[in-house]
Parts: C-alpha cells; sequence; structure tokens
C-alpha cells in the first residue's frame, strides 16, 4: 500500500506515490547512524524521498515515525537476538548471540552499532520518552534472557548450583560492549575473540558447552 505524497494532492493529474516499505527502512538508517534526537525531519524527508507532510500523514510525527523504524530494526538486523532464545541449549542460546552480534556490528552500514543502544542514551526532554521505552526495551530483552537460562536450569541443560541471572547479566554486557568496541573500529575477529574469552566462563558441566567456542571461528570484517 503506498500513501499519497501531499506535494500533489493539489494541482492538475495524478498524485505521486511511494513505497512505505523502502522509506521505513531508509528512516531506520537514519535514526539508526544519527540517533533520535540527532535526526532531523530533513534527514529523514531526504533519504526517504518525500516531503514533511507526507511524513506526517504516512506516519504521524516524529517520535512515531521513530517507533515505526525501531520496529522495523527489531524485525530486521536485530531479528537473530528473538531467534536465538529458541536455539536448544543455553550455551548455544549465548554463542549465537554473541557470534551473530560480532557479524551484525561488522556488516555494512552497521558500524555505527546497535540501535536500541546508540539512539538515545543521553538527549533532553525531548527524548525523554524515547530514552524510557528503549530502556524498557532492553530490559525486557535482559529478563527474556534470564527466563531462558532459568528455565534451562529446570530442564537440566545448565547445573544446579548455575547463577542463570549473572549468566544473562554477563551475556547482556558483553554484547553491548561489543557495540562499543565496534564503533572504535575494532573488526569482526576482534569481536569474536571477544565472545570466546567471556564464553570460557561458562559453567563446565552445562550439557552442550564442551567444544562449542570453537564454533566461534575466524570471520572477516
Amino acid at each position: 500500500m503506498t500513501p499519497v505524497d501531499a506535494k500533489s494532492t493539489q494541482g492538475v493529474g495524478r498524485p505521486r506515490t511511494f513505497n512505505q516499505e523502502q522509506a521505513l527502512d531508509r528512516a531506520m538508517h537514519i535514526f539508526w547512524a544519527k540517533g533520535y534526537e540527532g535526526a532531523s525531519i530533513h534527514d529523514l524527508t531526504t533519504a526517504m524521498g518525500i516531503q514533511p507532510a507526507s511524513l506526517y500523514a504516512a506516519f504521524g510525527n516524529k517520535q512515531a515515525m521513530f517507533e515505526r523504524a525501531l520496529a522495523h530494526y527489531l524485525a530486521g538486523p536485530a531479528a537473530f537476538m528473538s531467534a536465538a532464545l529458541r536455539e536448544p541449549t543455553a550455551f548455544a542460546v549465548a554463542e549465537r548471540i554473541l557470534r551473530e552480534t560480532a557479524e551484525a556490528l561488522t556488516a555494512r552500514r552497521a558500524r555505527y552499532g546497535c540501535m536500541t543502544i546508540q539512539a538515545a542514551l543521553v538527549g533532553g526532554e525531548e527524548t525523554k520518552q524515547v530514552r524510557q521505552k528503549l530502556v524498557r526495551l532492553r530490559v525486557r530483552a535482559q529478563n527474556a534472557l534470564r527466563e531462558r537460562f532459568e528455565q534451562a536450569k529446570s530442564d537440566g541443560d545448565l547445573p544446579e548450583d548455575a547463577d542463570a541471572p549473572g549468566l544473562a547479566d554477563l551475556i547482556t554486557c558483553v554484547f553491548q560492549g561489543m557495540t562499543v568496541q565496534a564503533i572504535n573500529g575494532a573488526r569482526r575477529e576482534q569481536l569474536l575473540r571477544i565472545a570466546r574469552t567471556a564464553l570460557r566462563a561458562w559453567p563446565s558441566q552445562s550439557s552442550g558447552s564442551d567444544g562449542n567456542i570453537g564454533s566461534l571461528g575466524r570471520g572477516r570484517s
């Protein structure tokens, strides 16, 4: 479905249309690169190839546009985070999160890190609601990881004395830290090395952990 470009709603001839999904993808990259506060309406409309009136008509205000772009990011470049929770073992969950984080952060156009972290860490009153939303999102993701590891304990996949919340904290801190390292210019192999080092702290008794660190092999930057 393609909404009408408001610039052409008056005058002779058929109104121009634009591809909403393509425009949303372009907006996502602007917010991802510049953050919520740093992305101006001019930046967004220029990237999307539309007029401001069309943006407001199709997506609402800037905050609504950001929320749509964020959902697009979570369903696209960051979809592996939720998919990893379905891995058969807790170790496989952690390994996939760290491996695919390293790959995603060093992919083309992703050198500006993780959108859920970078988009609004700080800002003025204008960004308060956006910052709160992103905090809730990050906390919810960490809680989901903790619950997955708690389930692994119940299933016997993790030993009874394993610290499920601590493991969730560890993996969360590592992949969030990898974002900063990628922004600093770290290559993929450097990020995979961080992942391998972190996974050496995994409870050795847990099923499926032995030998799997090697699957975090050398990757291209």
